[in-house]
């Protein structure tokens, strides 16, 4: 089955698979607690412990650090497992880590070094996840329909993105923000239970020949010589490092510049989370609108330069017009994003051999996410000396130039079957 031709519909498409279903459970589980610490982190940072932007911007950076420590050797240590086994570890490393920050606000000891070195740690364990999942989704639905997997994923599992931030933020403001982070360890716990039920039998990984350093290079050149996925990696890259960018002051411009509330926070982020649910929904129907190459610069194209009009919100202004602006910024660049990672994903596990997939994978969450720390260190320094305004709109800008290099190397071409020869290998 072609990219540009996805089951009738992304309901049915779960109802036919039970493992895929099970699949989704846990990460649906696992995302409502990931968005609810991720307004409880940055908050307990902020109002409990009084982080400054540069403190953030430290805490940004420890939670991707590992992807540019050991983002490449995972890739291949992937590729010689099963893949399952290392989702489980990864969740119940994750569980154990997060569980430690109630339990040090309860003893009166929890401090801003704590919370680094917790995100540095399960950062080490996303590592391992992010590139053994992408790599696990095929083994699960077969590589014909990654597209319509990885679309049914992103909008069951972008349900939790919509309840976790206001959730959060409510939860925030009446129990504290350490007790909430408690729900995601309990998250992850549910989130592996739910592998654990998968049915579905992995192959066992093929030999691989050569050392890990001649395993990495093998997945590196593979990048590196196809040209759309080396375009790809360019574009992500590029976004994600400004997205770093702006990690390490929103938090502080929504709550001190801007004077919104820990609730208005978390409902602002629930808000522009309903567009993720409804751009994974329809990224199949676009791709067969637009064409299943194409969509992939153009959604980010259109929908990110909107997210400029975030920064333009003034404090003086009513709660109801900065709240709408800031809103409208955010929804529209999150709509635009989700379909760029949901048709780019699908595009890469298509065009990977199943052998080189996990260092494929990893490669490209190495050249994405190692930017990152830079990124929100970066951040932090200059919403210190520049301003946080500022540094969001430098920022956001840059997340609207983004889809220049996929552009370059997809245009003119309407479907993923369309890729000729130089553009897979030139």
């Amino acid at each position: 089955m072609g990219v540009h031709n996805p089951p009738s519909s992304l309901e049915a498409f779960v109802l036919r698979h039970r493992d895929f279903r099970l699949l989704l459970a846990g990460q649906t589980t696992s995302q409502l607690g990931a968005q609810v610490s991720g307004v409880a982190i940055p908050l307990l940072a902020v109002l409990t412990l009084d982080a400054s932007p540069l403190q953030l911007g430290l805490l940004g950076a420890s939670s991707t650090l590992a992807f540019a420590v050991i983002g490449l050797p995972a890739g291949a240590w992937v590729d010689r497992f099963r893949r399952r086994p290392l989702l489980v570890g990864s969740d119940l490393t994750r569980c154990v880590l997060l569980a430690t920050i109630p339990l040090a606000a309860l003893t009166g000891t929890l401090t801003m070094t704590q919370l680094i070195v917790v995100s540095l740690l399960t950062g080490v364990a996303r590592v391992f996840f992010d590139v053994g999942y992408q790599s696990y989704l095929p083994a699960v639905v077969g590589k014909g329909q990654v597209l319509a997997g990885n679309s049914a994923l992103e909008a069951i599992r972008a349900s939790g993105q919509v309840v976790g931030p206001g959730l959060g933020g409510w939860l925030v403001a009446i129990a504290g923000a350490a007790n909430v982070i408690a729900v995601q360890a309990v998250t992850f716990a549910v989130s592996a239970a739910c592998l654990l039920g998968i049915r579905t039998a992995e192959p066992a990984p093929r030999r691989t020949e050569g050392s890990l350093r001649e395993q990495i290079r093998a997945g590196l050149t593979f990048v590196l010589r196809t040209r759309v996925l080396r375009s790809l990696v360019l574009s992500s890259a590029l976004g994600n490092f400004a997205f770093a960018l702006a990690s390490a002051v929103t938090m502080i411009f929504l709550v001190r510049e801007l004077g919104l509330s820990p609730t208005l926070v978390g409902l602002v982020f629930a808000g522009a989370s309903l567009t993720v649910v409804l751009g994974a929904s329809i990224t199949p129907r676009l791709a067969r609108r637009f064409g299943s190459a194409r969509i992939i610069w153009l959604a980010p194209a259109v929908m990110g330069p909107f997210g400029l009009l975030a920064p333009l919100a003034q404090p003086e202004w009513s709660v109801e017009l900065v709240v709408a602006l800031v809103l409208v910024g955010s929804a529209t660049g999150e709509l635009g994003q989700i379909i760029y990672a949901i048709t780019s994903v699908s595009l890469r596990q298509r065009l990977c051999p199943d052998e080189l997939l996990g260092r494929v994978n990893a490669t490209t969450r190495f050249a994405i996410m190692a930017l990152f720390p830079l990124g929100a260190l970066l951040g932090g320094v200059l919403g210190e000396y520049v301003g946080l305004r500022a540094t969001l709109v430098v920022a956001l800008g840059l997340i609207a130039v983004s889809p220049l290099p996929a552009w370059l190397a997809l245009r003119g071409i309407r479907e993923v079957e369309e890729v000729p020869s130089w553009v897979r290998a030139g």
